[in-house]
């Protein structure tokens, strides 16, 4: 595999990055996931317009060059016309201690990989050992630290599941460990607004401009839901169960399949 270091492309077996880079030390750093198909990069604007606006509230400087451009050239070394490119940006190195350095040099890595298969509808529980923090401003934000998603995914796959749902510190519906949640509730396409700590999700906000409306949820609520679905830069994933409930509703998510490009 071919992949972005820095300035330009080098192979995995080339390629290093310093064990003190705080990506690795600290996970002080963002990532992006972006669909590539027929060969063009998904919702570019959008995926480099959240990863500039996470770096304005870690005060991280992007990179000069020009992003798209290095995507583009990733995607065309691997002869991805299909697949999947992460773009992972950290501070760079520094000295010990949690202060960043007044002059960071962060580290730029973009790598390629195949489309995954597509998944069945997921079995989701909701966790119970984990928050989702919405009074942090993490909380929309891409970070590397993705501690908390990585309990609950682990919570779900004891339990049996293919994904946690995570309630924020208000014990309402915030998102799963790795997707927004949409939910057709007495017959309105809802999903809770980004103040219960939610991420602001490229698919969402797809999503959003197809009609769907914002509103606070609880447990409840998805409990009687007709159709819930998870989104991601990858897609939209239909839910067959919460908690042991079968969902049987499927056609709010496959009509949006068919009318949103890389869904």
């Amino acid at each position: 595999m071919k992949l972005w270091l820095g300035t330009g492309l080098t192979t995995e077996d080339k390629a290093r990055i310093s064990p003190f880079d705080r990506g690795f030390t600290l996970g002080d750093g963002l990532f992006e996931t972006l669909r590539v198909r027929d060969g063009i990069v998904l919702r570019l604007e959008a995926h480099l317009a959240r990863l500039t606006a996470g770096a304005g509230v870690l005060g991280l400087p992007l990179p000069t060059l020009d992003l798209a451009a290095a995507l583009a050239a990733t995607a065309a070394a691997n002869a991805l016309t299909q697949g999947v490119l992460r773009l992972t940006l950290s501070r760079g190195t520094g000295p010990r201690g949690v202060l960043p350095p007044a002059e960071p040099n962060p580290t730029l890595v973009i790598t390629a990989a195949p489309l995954p298969a597509p998944a069945p509808p997921a079995r989701l529980v909701i966790a119970q050992g984990t928050r989702r923090n919405d009074r942090s401003p993490l909380a929309q934000v891409k970070s590397l630290n993705y501690l908390d998603n990585i309990l609950a995914r682990q919570e779900a796959a004891r339990r049996g599941a293919d994904d946690a749902l995570l309630l924020n510190t208000r014990e309402r519906v915030a998102e799963t460990s790795i997707a927004n949640v949409f939910a057709v509730i007495g017959g309105d396409l809802v999903t809770p607004p980004l103040s219960e700590g939610v991420l602001p999700g490229i698919m969402r906000a797809a999503v959003l401009t197809e009609g769907a409306g914002e509103r606070p949820l609880t447990a409840e609520d998805l409990s009687g839901a007709e159709e819930i679905f998870i989104t991601s830069a990858l897609g939209i994933r239909s839910v067959a169960a919460l908690e042991g409930r079968e969902v049987a509703g499927r056609a709010v998510a496959e009509q949006l399949r068919a009318r949103i490009p890389g869904a």
